[in-house]
C-alpha cells in the first residue's frame, strides 16, 4: 500500500491524521466525508478482475467506502449527443444548448403518473430539452455546511424495518460455503446514507422513502462491483478478494494444463489428476463436476473415457 493510501486509510479507519513534520509530531482528529476517484491500471477497466485488482488499492481501504461506482465509457447515442453539445457550447461561447431546446419542443416527454412510483435513477435523469437550474457553487457549499451543522436526522421505525429486511435478504441470498460478501459494514453504510438522504432535504426524520432511495443506490453499486466479464452477477467475487469468476478460473486452469501437457508430452488427464492439479493451483469452484462439464462443453476438454479427458488446446 502506498503512503497516500496509508494516510487515507488512517483518516477513514481511525478518524485521525498523524503529522510528523518540522519537528512536530501529533495526531489530529479528522471527521469528514470522502469522495475519491481513481483510474484503473493499464488505462482500461478489466471486468474479469475486481475493483481492488483494477485499481491496485488495498482491500482495507476500499472496504471503507459506502458506495463504489464503476464509470465506463460505453457508447450511448443520447448521452454522447448531450456531451458533445455541452463541449461545443463551452468552446463556442453559447450558454444554452439550442439543440436540446429544439428537440425538447419537438419530442414530447413521457410524464410519469406519480413521482413516488419513479425510481431514483428516473428522478435524477435529465431529459433533452429540460432546463436545469444549476445551483451556484458558493450557495451549495453554504447549504451543505448548514445541513451538516444543524440537521441531525433520526431513522423512523418504518425506515429501519426496510433497511433491516433488505440486509437480511442479502445475507440470505448471497451466502456461500466459505463466506458472504454482505457484512454489518453494509448495514452501517445503509444507515449513514439514509440519514444523509434526509439531511439533504433538511429533514430531522429519515423516512421509508429515504431508505428505499438508498437501497436503490446500494443495488446499483453492488451490480458494478459483482458483475463479471460476462455481464452476470457473481457474488462469489469480492471487491476485496480475487476477481476470478468461474469462467476466468477455467481459462487459468486450461493454461496450467497446457503447461503440464508440454512438460509431460501427453494431453490425457484422468479426473483424479485434474482434481489434484486444481487443488495445487488453488482453483476454487463450488461444484467441480460442473466445472469439468463446462470445460467439456466449451471445447477445452474432450471426454475420451469414463474418467479420462483430453486437452484440446495441446499439440500432443
Amino acid at each position: 500500500m502506498s503512503s497516500q493510501h496509508q494516510a487515507l486509510l488512517e483518516a477513514m479507519e481511525q478518524q485521525s491524521i498523524s503529522i510528523a513534520k518540522a519537528g512536530i509530531v501529533c495526531s489530529l482528529p479528522a471527521r469528514t466525508s470522502i469522495l475519491a476517484a481513481a483510474n484503473p491500471t493499464g488505462g482500461h477497466y478489466n471486468k474479469a478482475k475486481t475493483v481492488s485488482e483494477n485499481l491496485k488499492m488495498g482491500s482495507a481501504l476500499l472496504s471503507r467506502f459506502d458506495l463504489v461506482f464503476i464509470m465506463l465509457d460505453t457508447p450511448n447515442e443520447e448521452m454522447d449527443d448531450m456531451l458533445s453539445e455541452h463541449v461545443m457550447c463551452l468552446h463556442s461561447g453559447r450558454t444554452t444548448p439550442t439543440s436540446f431546446m429544439s428537440l425538447g419542443n419537438v419530442q414530447e416527454k413521457e410524464k410519469p403518473s406519480t413521482a413516488k412510483s419513479q425510481s431514483l435513477k428516473e428522478k435524477l435523469k435529465v431529459h433533452k430539452g429540460e432546463v436545469v437550474d444549476v445551483i451556484p457553487s458558493q450557495l451549495l457549499r453554504k447549504y451543505i455546511s448548514y445541513a451538516r451543522k444543524f440537521v441531525q436526522p433520526h431513522i423512523t421505525p418504518q425506515a429501519a424495518q426496510v433497511l433491516q429486511e433488505f440486509y437480511l435478504l442479502l445475507r440470505k441470498n448471497y451466502m456461500t460455503q466459505d463466506s458472504t460478501p454482505i457484512t454489518t459494514r453494509q448495514l452501517e453504510s445503509l444507515i449513514r446514507l439514509t440519514e444523509a438522504r434526509a439531511r439533504l432535504e433538511l429533514r430531522t426524520q429519515a423516512t421509508e422513502s429515504d431508505a428505499q432511495d438508498v437501497i436503490n443506490l446500494m443495488i446499483y453499486s453492488m451490480r458494478d462491483i459483482y458483475t463479471n466479464e460476462s455481464g452476470v452477477l457473481d457474488f462469489r467475487r469480492a471487491q476485496m478478494g480475487t476477481g476470478m469468476s468461474e469462467k476466468s478460473q477455467g481459462k487459468k486452469f486450461i493454461a496450467i494444463l497446457q503447461q503440464i501437457s508440454e512438460k509431460t508430452n501427453s494431453a490425457l488427464f484422468s479426473v483424479q489428476q485434474i482434481k489434484k492439479i486444481a487443488q495445487d493451483a488453488k482453483i476454487q469452484v463450488k461444484d467441480f463436476g460442473a466445472f469439468i462439464f463446462s470445460l467439456n462443453n466449451e471445447g477445452f476438454l474432450l471426454k475420451k473415457g469414463p474418467k479420462v479427458y483430453q486437452l484440446q488446446t495441446s499439440n500432443f
